[in-house]
């Protein structure tokens, strides 16, 4: 049965992430890409981890919002504005720095002690009027509060994944992972907003078309993957999962549809999974990946477990989002 294929509001093309990676490429890091005989042999394949916990600001947020602040309209803008618990937010205060914009960033007051003070530290270098607006998350809901000041001040809104810009630079993950290590048969995403999905599922469909794009996000936050089986766009509340960068509430206006026609499928993992996953990386592999970086692995893993013909003897892309573990609150669910 076919998938119900909605259009988002404007095309993302590969031609777009092309240009994104062009755009970027003075200021984002090309990550290394690693591998791990021991995680082969769990896999039963030869899988290849592109690294975004090395990419500026520890994660692949950095991509796509470089991408979206370098084609800012200086001339009818006086600042850009978004919202975010962490990555996307300290994505947005370094490519501010960078360009010189000014930046407000709407951010909980729940958020990881770790990504807040890294967002102060990189909005420092931003031009005069940058700030951090806290809001409370119990009683307030951040796209309300962004588009609030965006419409008193003027500024630009650039959202954490809905964004043909932001998902067009996420997508340059994919396009280097092809590009310097040559052809998969399949590849593992993490989900969250589905911006990392939609765009590396959009560049790897057009290089190659026969690879499977498998996006994987939190049982207790499912859904993407309801959205997928349905057709019909799902939500979910403030979920509890360990993976803090999975915890919006769906997909977007532009991910949902593109997700929907570019990706081969949906799955989920549960938050033991993820830790164990992510323990694996740091204990065998020396590579430091936050909960929501380790979705990607986790998914893979089941799926050797539950289906191991469909990657035995292939080769596996694995995209680790991003390396900004909150150790206060990783380390006591470890445990010894």
């Amino acid at each position: 049965m076919s998938k119900p294929t909605p259009e988002p509001p404007t095309p993302v093309t590969f031609d777009d992430v092309r240009h994104a990676a062009e755009r970027i490429r003075a200021h984002a890091h090309r990550t290394p890409v690693m591998t791990s005989r021991t995680v082969d042999e769990q896999l039963g394949g030869h899988a290849l981890f592109k690294c975004e916990c090395f990419q500026r600001i520890g994660a692949f947020k950095f991509r796509g919002a470089c991408n979206a602040v370098a084609q800012l309209d200086r001339a009818h803008s006086p600042g850009i504005i978004t919202w975010s618990s962490g990555n996307h937010a300290q994505a947005i205060a370094l490519a501010a720095a960078l360009h010189h914009v000014p930046a407000t960033i709407v951010m909980p007051a729940n958020a990881p002690a770790v990504k807040l003070a890294a967002t102060r530290g990189y909005l420092a270098g931003a031009p005069a009027g940058s700030e951090i607006v806290i809001y409370d998350p119990a009683t307030q809901v951040r796209e309300e509060v962004g588009h609030q000041i965006a419409e008193e001040r003027g500024l630009t809104i650039i959202p954490p994944y809905d964004h043909p810009h932001v998902i067009a630079g996420q997508g340059t993950a994919a396009l280097e992972l092809i590009e310097d290590h040559g052809p998969l048969d399949v590849l593992f995403v993490c989900v969250g907003g589905g911006g990392l999905l939609s765009g590396s599922a959009i560049a790897t469909k057009a290089l190659l078309p026969d690879c499977a794009v498998i996006g994987v996000e939190p049982e207790l936050a499912d859904d993407a993957t309801r959205s997928f089986r349905t057709g019909t766009l799902q939500s979910v509340h403030n979920p509890p999962t360990i993976a803090d960068g999975a915890r919006t509430p769906s997909l977007g206006h532009y991910t949902f549809p593109l997700v929907l026609r570019h990706a081969d499928d949906m799955m989920t993992v549960s938050d033991e999974e993820l830790l164990a996953a992510m323990r694996l990386v740091w204990e065998r592999m020396k590579v430091l990946i936050e909960p929501t970086g380790a979705l990607a692995l986790a998914g893979a893993l089941r799926v050797a477990r539950e289906a191991p013909d469909r990657l035995r003897d292939r080769r596996i892309g694995v995209i680790f989002s991003g390396g900004n573990a909150d150790f206060a609150a990783i380390l006591p669910l470890l445990g010894s």
